[in-house]
């Protein structure tokens, strides 16, 4: 469903994917860890055709981007740092213009439908502006779920929810995957996100420096010790 090969980014004269070789199947939920400047955010983003990558092949759903950008976006639910919401507008008015985006047949059902299944639908009428930043996320996440995309994308998407939010989250990792839904997100908050992961992988310089199963770590500790190992391996 995501399949990069010898992907590499470069801003002027610094590197920030190197070779990135990576496949994630349908179903898999998968978790994306490394310290900041790694690249996490920068192979989402040209996971979402938000960025154009410098060199190398990258495909959603076989679809190969840059060139079938526009086709492969009708695939794909983003939410990064920034909501993607008008913050003058409501909730629903948000929701109602990405459906129209998305051609979305009986638009003001689909909407009611994300809206309760991230536990926003009372806040419909609420300009975004006034929302708490745990419920703008879950604006983006019913944004990102509007389409029934086949793969999900999150930047990080555990800052600033609460415990009842998270649980929200969790529930769409676990929706996604019972779907056949490819979900691929960054994380630093092991003890919040890792209970839902089938994999994880760590991006370090660059580049992917470890790619494993839930089995060989169990929880977050294990995976921590992990990571903790291949943050003090050799540079590459």
């Amino acid at each position: 469903m995501i399949e990069t090969l010898k992907l590499e980014k470069a801003f002027g004269y610094r590197q920030a994917l190197k070779s990135t070789t990576l496949t994630v199947d349908a179903g898999q939920v998968v978790a994306l860890a490394g310290p900041n400047g790694a690249g996490k955010s920068t192979l989402l983003r040209i996971l979402a055709t938000l960025s154009r990558p410098t060199r190398g092949r990258v495909a959603i759903n076989r679809i190969e981007i840059p060139e079938g950008a526009m086709a492969a976006r009708a695939n794909i639910g983003y939410v990064g740092h920034q909501t993607l919401l008008y913050d003058e507008l409501t909730v629903y008015e948000n929701l109602r213009y990405y459906a129209r985006l998305y051609a979305i047949d009986k638009s003001d059902a689909r909407i009611r439908e994300v809206a309760k299944q991230v536990g926003i639908e009372k806040r419909l009428t609420d300009t975004v502006r006034t929302l708490s930043r745990g419920y703008q996320q879950r604006a983006a996440l019913a944004r990102a779920l509007l389409h029934r995309p086949r793969v999900l994308l999150f930047d990080e998407p555990w800052t600033g929810l609460d415990q009842n939010s998270s649980s929200v989250l969790n529930a769409i990792f676990e929706n996604a995957r019972q779907s056949g839904i490819t979900v691929l997100f960054s994380t630093h908050e092991f003890e919040r996100s890792l209970n839902a992961v089938d994999r994880a992988l760590i991006l370090r310089n660059g580049k992917i420096v470890y790619d494993g199963a839930k089995s060989e770590w169990n929880d977050a500790a294990g995976f921590a010790q992990v990571y903790a190992e291949q943050m003090g391996a050799r540079k590459v």
